[in-house]
């Protein structure tokens, strides 16, 4: 009888134990989503920027670690936690030592290899659990439902993902080059026929299929990552990024799905619509709808038209002549573009206009919404740099005070200032809008040579009359002007 009534007993604090241990696990759910959305709303400022993505971090430790000590399946723990914790250390690690090395130039190449393991991760998981699906499952609706729905989805999205994003560092790292082919478009439309016909294959079948046919899923789902990505040229890189980064959001949400995780879930949910909503407000900078940018890339497009039939004079810019224009002037403006980020020089640029403005000249830089190679990359260039983030003026407001600015300084921009996308019909890429630098009353291209941007299009700007170029690496260019300006 005793024995009877502690065996009770420790069931009954056995349940109870395993129902505090569920309830913590959900509270940290809970708050890590919280801290999700709250480190998201601190990304939407610079000056919040580190400590939004500090609060997200310490969500998803919280979420990782009690993940790891208080998750039960059918009353059973999580095993190997020790090979857990190793593998845990050795990705920290990695990473760690990763961010802290890479060069600015080289952080778009990051963000691709970060995204790409996202969706491999989400890949992985979708194709570890298949063969997992209940059977009961399975004799009540057959493969159509909402569990196998989730594992497809994270499956085929994760896999086209992590194969985009490869793409797209190859290509950023000048290591890939485009492929241009009238065909290509439709042999990726089929592929995603495909693709799409195998999903929908398997969930109409009555029982589990054969893993062979999940492999070929695999497969297909990899070879359009490929060639999804393989023609879009760099031009439209910043928007292929932030599109494959939905892509990586929607397939861990679809992994949250699959386990019921709420951290999980709102994660991949806060990724892939704000990957969204990004890709939709660039491709409305660029004015150019999403399928446009995807089947009809102006990377690497032979250049305009007429517009590029007049005067082809190039006239130059002494350093004398730069220092004395810029030394007394009321308003200057700094248009930031990746050939910048390639010379290192955003510190010099600063040194730049500290110098200007203790001579009483205004400065701020004009900020397009593509330039560089992921989105917001001239914004953490110049964060870098210690620019304050009040002199960082987006395009339209940029736009809108050019006719009351004396000079105009173009440092390693091309398309974004190009004039075509206004006056040419002919160019690839008329419509986009610009950083209208011709409304200024003077401007200065600091370039290396006359070699064409990322559309591969000539830009009149260096011909129009208002232009003076002065050739050069732009960090030496700016450390000799700064130098000649100290000396008047």
């Amino acid at each position: 009888m005793d024995n009877s009534i502690n065996t009770i007993i420790n069931e009954v604090m056995k349940m109870a134990h395993n129902k505090v241990e569920t309830s913590i696990l959900e509270l940290s759910y809970i708050l890590a989503s919280i801290l999700f959305i709250v480190g998201l709303k601190r990304l939407s400022h610079p000056e919040k920027a580190r400590s939004g993505n500090i609060l997200a971090a310490v969500g998803m430790v919280l979420a990782i670690v009690l993940t790891i000590f208080f998750h039960k399946m059918d009353g059973t723990g999580i095993k190997n936690i020790p090979l857990i914790i190793a593998a845990l250390a050795i990705g920290t690690v990695l990473g760690w030592v990763s961010a802290r090395k890479v060069k600015m130039t080289a952080m778009p190449q990051m963000v691709s290899i970060f995204n790409g393991m996202g969706g491999a991760c989400a890949a992985l998981i979708s194709l570890m659990e298949f063969p997992h699906i209940k059977p009961e499952l399975i004799r009540m609706t057959g493969m159509a439902n909402g569990h196998t729905l989730a594992i497809l989805l994270g499956l085929v999205i994760g896999g086209v993902s992590f194969a985009g994003s490869m793409i797209a560092f190859g290509k950023l790292d000048e290591k890939i080059k485009d492929v241009k082919s009238p065909l290509l478009k439709y042999f990726n439309l089929v592929m995603l026929a495909v693709i799409i016909a195998g999903v929908v294959y398997i969930m109409t079948l009555s029982s589990m299929p054969e893993m062979y046919i999940v492999y070929i899923l695999v497969a297909l789902a990899l070879l359009y990552g490929v060639f999804f990505v393989l023609p879009i040229g760099g031009a439209d890189m910043p928007v292929v990024i932030s599109l494959l980064n939905s892509f990586t959001g929607v397939a861990a949400a679809c992994g949250g799905f699959l386990y019921g995780n709420q951290a999980m879930l709102t994660g991949g949910i806060l990724v892939g619509s704000s990957g969204t909503i990004l890709t939709i407000l660039m491709c409305k900078a660029m004015n150019r709808s999403l399928l446009n940018v995807i089947v009809g890339a102006f990377g690497g497009s032979s250049a305009a038209g007429g517009a590029n039939d007049g005067d082809k004079t190039v006239k130059e810019i002494s350093l004398s002549d730069a220092a004395v224009l810029l030394s007394y002037s009321q308003k200057v403006f700094i248009v930031p573009g990746y050939g910048l980020a390639v010379a290192q020089a955003q510190h010099t640029c600063h040194e730049l206009d500290v110098l200007l403005e203790s001579k009483g000249v205004e400065l701020k830089y004009a900020i397009h919404p593509v330039a560089g190679r992921m989105p917001g990359h001239m914004n953490v260039l110049l964060a870098e740099a210690d620019v304050p983030y009040t002199k960082l003026v987006e395009m339209e407001d940029a736009n809108s005070e050019m006719s009351n600015t004396d000079v105009v300084i173009v440092i390693g921009a091309n398309d974004v200032v190009n004039p075509a996308a206004e006056d040419d019909p002919s160019s690839p890429i008329y419509g986009m809008p610009i950083i209208k630098a011709l409304d200024a009353k003077n401007v200065i291209v600091i370039k290396r040579s006359m070699a064409k941007g990322y559309a591969a299009i000539e830009n009149n700007l260096f011909y129009h009359p208002k232009n003076r170029m002065l050739f050069g690496d732009a960090k030496a260019a700016l450390q000799q002007l700064i130098a000649e300006i100290k000396s008047m």
